[in-house]
C-alpha cells in the first residue's frame, strides 16, 4: 500500500512535540491540595443561548475563557466520581473494563470491548495526573490490561482484536452472556481505532510500559479494514470484517492486507463515508502509520451530493463549493441550521463530531474546516436544547435510554439520516422535505421529552466551557441524575427520570474532557508525536469547510 513518504512511526520516535514533562500541572496539585471533600460547586443554571455562539467570538478554534478556580474544582470533583465507575467496572486479575454498570456500583456487566478496554486506559493516565489516583496504582492497572491485551485471541494476520471479551477471562465471546444469543465474532474498525488511540497515550505517557505498549500498536494494521478502490479510487474504510459468514448477514470477501497469501475475510457491505464520524480516529492511525494513503482523509463526504433527487433522502438539500486536494474532487456541503452552516454528521450527535477532538487538535490544526464546525457543533446543540425544542438543557449523544435499553441520541435536524437520532421519547422525526425531491411532512414539530446525555456536555467544554459547566450543574442538582459514579447515563428533562447505570464509554469520554481542560490538551499531548503531526497536519490544515457560526 502506498502512504505517508516516511513510513509508520518506530517506538523510539514516539515523542511529543512539545516536550512536556512531568504532565500534572501545578494548579492541579493546588486544587488536590485544597482536599476532595470541601471542593465548590458551580452553582445551577441554565445558560442562554446567545448569537455570539460558543468560544465568545464566533470565530471557532481553541479554548474559550480560562476556568475559574470554583470550575476547576468542580470538574475535579467530577473526575474523582467518574473514575469510581471506571474502577469498578475493571476487574482486577484481568484489567478489562466492563461495557456498563449500575448506579450502584455492583455488578458489572459481562462483556467488554476494544474501545470500552482503550477508555479504560486512558482514564487511567488522566486519574495519575489529576491524583485521583496514585502513580503506581495508575503503573499497576495499566500493566495488568496490557498483559491481558497481549494474551487476547486476535485475528492474527492483522493484528486486530475482536470486538466482545468476557472481562473476568479474556475469552472472545461467541454467546451473548444476557441472553445465550450466537455472537458471530466482529472485527471492528472504529473500536480498534479507540484501542490503538489509547496505546498511543500510554506508551508517551508512562515509559516503562512504553515497550509493551508499542509492542501491541505496532502489531495492529489498519491497511485491513481500507478499500482503495472506494470512493473512485480515494479509499474508504469498510465497517470491520467476520471471519466466518455471520448468518444471513450482507458481506464482501475480500483481503485488503499486504499478504497475499493471508485467507479471505468477510468485510461489511458499509463503508465509513461521512467526514463528521467518530470513525475518523482509524483513519488518522492508518495514515499516520502508513498503512492507508494520504488521500484517503479526503474520501470521505462532507454531505451526500446535491445531484438532483438520487440523494433526495437525505435531512436537506446542501449547499457548497467543489474543491480538489491531493487529486480528490470534495464537494464541500453544508447544512442550514440556527442560523448558521455546519457539515453534519450521520445522526447529529455530539460524539459523533467531537469524540476523534479529545485526541487529535482538530480545530487548531485545521482553523478553516474543525475549527469552525466544532464550535458550530456545539451551538446548534445548544440551540436546540434552550430553544428550538426548549428543554432548559442541552447536550444529545448516544446513552442508555433512561426509560430501559440504549438509544442513538441527537439532534436530528443536524443529521444527514433523514431520520436521525432525536432528542426525545418518543422520537420524533423532523422533515422539512427537500427542495424539488420531498415534500416536507414535519418541519415544525412538538418535541417530547428531551433526554439529555451529560457526556455530550464535557465534550462541549473546549469550545464553550460556561456553558457546559451551567448545564452539567443543572443536570446535577435540578434533574439529579448524579450518584456515587458521578453522571448517571442519561436523563429526561420533563420528569428526571434517569438511566441508572453508567457506561464505560461513556464515562471514558467525561475522563478525557476533563484531562483536557485541567490539564493542558494532555490527551492531545500524549496521542501526537512529531511523525504524526508532520503526516497528519497538512491534511488536516488544508481542508476548507463552508461552516460559519451565527451570524
Amino acid at each position: 500500500m502506498t502512504g505517508s513518504t516516511d513510513g509508520p512511526a518506530r517506538p523510539s520516535e514516539r515523542r511529543r512535540a512539545t516536550g512536556r514533562h512531568p504532565r500534572t500541572r501545578s494548579v492541579v496539585r493546588g486544587l488536590l491540595g485544597a482536599g476532595l471533600a470541601a471542593l465548590l460547586v458551580v452553582p445551577a443554571g441554565t445558560a442562554a443561548w446567545a448569537g455570539g455562539g460558543p468560544g465568545g467570538n464566533g470565530q471557532g478554534g481553541g479554548h474559550g475563557d480560562a476556568l475559574t478556580r470554583a470550575q476547576e474544582r468542580t470538574l475535579l470533583r467530577y473526575a474523582d466520581d467518574t473514575w469510581a465507575s471506571m474502577a469498578a467496572m475493571a476487574d482486577e486479575q484481568t484489567g478489562l473494563v466492563a461495557d456498563q454498570i449500575d448506579a450502584d456500583l455492583g455488578t458489572p456487566s459481562a462483556y467488554t470491548s476494544p474501545t470500552n478496554i482503550g477508555g479504560y486506559l486512558w482514564s487511567a493516565v488522566v486519574a495519575r495526573d489529576l491524583g485521583v489516583i496514585s502513580k503506581k496504582e495508575a503503573r499497576d492497572r495499566i500493566g495488568t490490561t496490557l498483559e491481558t491485551l497481549s494474551e487476547l485471541e486476535r485475528h492474527e494476520p492483522s493484528g486486530m482484536f475482536y470486538n466482545w471479551y468476557a472481562p473476568e477471562t479474556g475469552e472472545k465471546l461467541t454467546t451473548w452472556p444476557d441472553s445465550g444469543d450466537v455472537v458471530h465474532p466482529f472485527l471492528s474498525t472504529v473500536d480498534n481505532g479507540w484501542l490503538a488511540a489509547s496505546l498511543r497515550v500510554v506508551a508517551d505517557a508512562e515509559p516503562k510500559l512504553r515497550k509493551q505498549a508499542d509492542a501491541l500498536y505496532d502489531s495492529m494494521d489498519f491497511g485491513w479494514f481500507h478499500d482503495t478502490e472506494a470512493a473512485d479510487g480515494a479509499g474508504l474504510n469498510r465497517g470491520g470484517f467476520w471471519v466466518d459468514q455471520p448468518g444471513d448477514t450482507c458481506t464482501v470477501p475480500g483481503n485488503y492486507g499486504d499478504d497475499d497469501d493471508a485467507p479471505e475475510v468477510l468485510y461489511t457491505c458499509h463503508w465509513y463515508d461521512t467526514t463528521v464520524s467518530e470513525a475518523r480516529i482509524a483513519t488518522y492511525l492508518g495514515i499516520a502509520n502508513g498503512q492507508i494513503p494520504a488521500k484517503a482523509y479526503y474520501g470521505t463526504l462532507r454531505t451526500m451530493p446535491d445531484e438532483g433527487c438520487d440523494f433526495g433522502w437525505q435531512e436537506q438539500k446542501p449547499e457548497g463549493v467543489t474543491r480538489e486536494y491531493s487529486g480528490v474532487s470534495v464537494f464541500e456541503g453544508t447544512y442550514e441550521y440556527a442560523d448558521m452552516r455546519l457539515v453534519p454528521s450521520w445522526g447529529g450527535s455530539m460524539f459523533e463530531a467531537l469524540m476523534p477532538d479529545l485526541f487529535v487538535p482538530e480545530a487548531e490544526w485545521g482553523p478553516r474546516s474543525w475549527g469552525v464546525n466544532h464550535p458550530a457543533t456545539v451551538a446548534a446543540q445548544e440551540f436546540h436544547g434552550l430553544e428550538e425544542a426548549d428543554y432548559g438543557y442541552w447536550g444529545f449523544s448516544p446513552a442508555s435510554d433512561p426509560f430501559g435499553g440504549y438509544r442513538e441520541y441527537g439532534v436530528e435536524g443536524l443529521g444527514i439520516s433523514s431520520d436521525g437520532y432525536a432528542s426525545d421519547e418518543p422520537a420524533t422525526d423532523v422533515d422539512r422535505g427537500y427542495d424539488g425531491c420531498r415534500e416536507a411532512t414535519n418541519p415544525e414539530p412538538d418535541y417530547g421529552e428531551g433526554v439529555v446525555t451529560p457526556h455530550a456536555s464535557f465534550l462541549a467544554l473546549p469550545y464553550d466551557a460556561d456553558g457546559a459547566l451551567d448545564n452539567l450543574a443543572g443536570i446535577e442538582t435540578d434533574l439529579g441524575a448524579y450518584g456515587d459514579g458521578g453522571f448517571l447515563d442519561a436523563v429526561s428533562t420533563d420528569s428526571g427520570t434517569a438511566a441508572e447505570r453508567y457506561l464505560s464509554l461513556d464515562q471514558s469520554m467525561i475522563m478525557a474532557a476533563i484531562g483536557n481542560a485541567l490539564d493542558d490538551d494532555a490527551l492531545k499531548d500524549y496521542f501526537v508525536d512529531r511523525s504524526f503531526e508532520k503526516t497528519v497536519r497538512p491534511l488536516v490544515a488544508a481542508q476548507v469547510f463552508g461552516s460559519t457560526m451565527p451570524r
